[in-house]
């Protein structure tokens, strides 16, 4: 039996949505720091390239940004010719891409008798537009991305597809709707994609972080004045038995023991990296 090693990611090729993120950033390092050639496709080009530089340099690896919008199939077509063009077949996906929005996000966690004389504030006040915009986000920018990076896996008949979830997706979070139920999606979607590939050699599977502080969640669990925990921030620390957030570096591990195979016949799961908060009752 050969050691146990992240050897055969080496050489290999991932495209990541939302790898100019926090999280996505972290889940780059370690793949760089392996070897995998990454190709990080955001929205936006010039912070792709930029995140891309960085880790290139500081890993020695080849780490390229690519312009591609996870809610426009035809960006992403253009964007995949041109990771074929640099690095060749593609060999793993990771969806990244997502993230919550104040337009999304009610005011209140629970209503009470003083909350009918605001339900602007409420789930009644929510805007539609706003709770759209974050759920296709976060689900649709996980199928169009499936649907367009994985069809050089089906040709060669070996691939991973990660993607990336939440514990929102099993205890769903007051204030935001959106968010959580897409994320409940993505759960489901990852079974049902994993089903749907499994005996074409492609594994689907996720990760679902616990709480991390990013820049999509800063408002909420921050506060601007002391740079502290909010009430809501701390309210998190309390429930994690771990007792603080997550470090980015935290989802490394894990992303890679699904990527490789070592977990050849893992296909289909969710994987928390919570901090214990998923086992946590409260009391």
């Amino acid at each position: 039996m050969n050691p146990i090693s992240f050897n055969d990611l080496s050489g290999k090729v991932c495209v990541i949505t939302g790898g100019a993120g926090v999280i996505g950033a972290a889940m780059v390092k370690a793949m760089a720091s392996v070897g995998v050639k990454i190709a990080i496709a955001d929205i936006n080009k010039e912070v792709a390239e930029r995140v891309a530089a960085e880790i290139s340099k500081e890993y020695n690896a080849e780490v390229i940004g690519v312009e591609a919008n996870v809610l426009d199939k035809d960006s992403l077509i253009k964007a995949k010719a041109v990771i074929n063009e640099k690095f060749g077949d593609i060999d793993m996906l990771i969806n990244g891409a997502g993230g919550n929005h104040p337009t999304a996000t009610t005011k209140v966690e629970q209503m009470d008798e003083n909350s009918l004389d605001h339900l602007e504030d409420t789930f009644y006040g929510l805007s539609m537009d706003g709770f759209d915009k974050v759920f296709a986000l976060n689900f649709k920018g996980t199928l169009l991305p499936s649907m367009v990076f994985t069809t050089d896996m089906l040709k060669n008949k070996k691939g991973v597809v990660l993607n990336v979830s939440s514990m929102n997706s099993y205890k769903p979070l007051t204030k935001i709707p959106a968010y959580s139920a897409a994320k409940a999606s993505i759960n489901n979607f990852t079974e049902w994609l994993s089903v749907h590939l499994a005996k074409v050699g492609v594994r689907v599977n996720a990760i679902a972080p616990g709480f991390f502080i990013t820049d999509q969640n800063r408002f909420l669990v921050l506060d601007k004045e002391t740079g502290g925990f909010s009430p809501r921030g701390q309210k998190i620390v309390n429930n994690t038995p771990m007792g603080k957030f997550g470090e980015p570096e935290d989802l490394q591990g894990t992303t890679l023991f699904l990527l490789s195979d070592i977990s050849s016949f893992v296909t289909g799961i969710v994987i928390p990296v919570d901090g214990g908060y998923s086992a946590f009752g409260g009391v």
